[in-house]
């Protein structure tokens, strides 16, 4: 096989382990955060980054979505994954823009979560009034 077919995460080039780990720190996350985020030990996701297990269907198909790729491309090389190491290109003014939304999001879902605190509470006070008379 030439350099110039080398499929980089494909089942020649690649493992299991090896794609879930490309594509967990393309994400820019730790084992740590997506073990986290999986319902899982770090030692599990470890295990499976070094191919000595594999998750069951279920945590694979969070796997998949957390990573922003598909099932079979981290079980098999091909479908909808990452491309070869090297091949994205950004502008300083993507990385602004990004940052910028992500902070607005974050603005919103703090004001959500404050909301949903005190309509938490009013509940809570109903309730217990209720259950009171």
């Amino acid at each position: 096989m030439s350099d110039e077919t080398t499929d980089w995460f494909g089942p020649e080039a690649a493992t299991f382990g090896d794609r879930v780990a490309a594509a967990r720190e393309a994400a820019d996350m730790t084992q740590a955060q997506l073990a986290r985020r999986l319902g899982v030990k770090k030692s599990t996701l470890i295990g499976w980054e070094q191919d000595l297990s594999e998750p069951r269907a279920n945590k694979l198909s969070m796997v998949s979505g957390l990573l922003n790729v598909s099932m079979s491309w981290l079980l098999t090389g091909e479908g909808e994954g990452m491309s070869e190491p090297g091949d994205v290109e950004l502008e300083v003014g993507d990385f602004a823009s990004i940052l910028q939304e992500l902070r607005a999001l974050r603005n919103d879902m703090r004001s959500s979560s404050e909301r949903a605190a005190r309509l938490e509470k009013k509940l809570r006070t109903l309730i217990q009034s209720a259950a009171s008379a």
